[in-house]
């Protein structure tokens, strides 16, 4: 528990000061994916079901409950690899895109040949202190085995890559699997023990992007903060010269299209999934509200940020609120 302490605040240190890639991002993002995680639920009636004996119930229920969820509320290891990788995802980041890094930095474009630079980069800071010796208790709490460091290390990989959800080749690729897999005319007597990982992964992808936006899909003034803080330190970049067009010109806009084309259905899938009950409900409610919010006052809220902007110039670093 101490080396476990002190690598929360190591990594801690790992993130800088931008207005929305923090520290208090990550935090948020991982208390998201705890939530989730606990929210995952058995399938509607299992608990009714009644058997001989209630040794026989309880083996039997967590049977349908590891089948139902793809194994992942049986699996320890899976479900600390999403917390893992929820405290790591943006270590580092700069505050600019992907596509500003490659520019600003071709020796890290060429070392993770320009795909995902952030997120590789995160990992990279992350595993390289994790390995540090004043951390080997933890690593032997975690896994005891070639194999179980392997799995371990590949979860957390996908999971901090499934936060890049603007790579078109990863996007449509993710979208060939979930249609593979989570197909409503798939017959059921023909899933495989690789569909049901397949299953596994894709849920556990989208825990932690769900998680990286979960501002869209809480209260208002909770999707308001981070909005302002995203806003900010988009326009810090912008006016340091590391953003090609002012966020001011499509703010408005652009919120709207993510919430139609990425939130909306993001919610959708956390439904379809099947193994998060009500709990798909109510983010799908929370963003449809904050979209119908924004809709209606967003101009305003933007001629505002805009406002404060030109009246408070240390707020243009991007450091903070306004």
């Amino acid at each position: 528990m101490m080396e476990l302490r002190d690598f929360i605040v190591a990594m801690a240190c790992c993130y800088h000061r931008n207005a929305f890639h923090n520290f208090e991002h990550c935090s948020h993002v991982t208390m998201s994916v705890v939530k989730l995680l606990g929210r995952i639920v058995s399938p509607e009636g299992l608990s009714n079901v009644s058997h001989s004996t209630g040794q026989q119930k309880s083996v039997d229920l967590s049977r349908s409950l590891h089948d139902h969820t793809y194994g992942i509320t049986s699996d320890p290891l899976t479900q600390f690899a999403c917390v893992f990788s929820a405290l790591i995802h943006d270590a580092g980041h700069s505050g600019v895109s992907n596509k500003e890094m490659s520019k600003e930095n071709p020796e890290i474009a060429a070392k993770y040949r320009h795909q995902s630079l952030a997120e590789q980069r995160s990992v990279d800071i992350a595993w390289e202190l994790f390995l540090e010796p004043c951390y080997s208790n933890l690593r032997k709490c975690i896994y005891t085995t070639t194999d179980e460091r392997s799995q371990f290390r590949q979860l957390v990989v996908n999971s901090v890559m499934a936060t890049n959800i603007f790579d078109p080749e990863l996007g449509a690729l993710r979208k060939a699997w979930w249609e593979k897999v989570f197909a409503s005319d798939r017959p059921e007597q023909l899933e495989s023990g690789e569909d049901t990982n397949r299953k596994a992964t894709i849920v556990i992808e989208h825990v932690i992007q769900a998680s990286d936006v979960a501002h869209t899909m809480q209260h208002w003034h909770i999707y308001r903060k981070w909005n302002k803080r995203l806003f900010m330190e988009m326009h810090a970049a912008f006016t340091a010269g590391r953003m090609a067009k002012d966020p001011s010109t499509f703010w408005y806009q652009g919120e709207l299209g993510f919430f139609d084309f990425y939130i909306l259905p993001l919610t959708k899938k956390l439904s379809d999934c099947g193994v998060f009950g009500v709990s798909s409900d109510e983010h799908l409610n929370y963003a449809r509200k904050n979209r119908e919010e924004w809709e209606r006052r967003g101009q305003e809220i933007v001629a505002g940020m805009i406002e404060r902007l030109n009246s408070n110039p240390t707020a243009k670093k991007g450091d903070g609120e306004v």
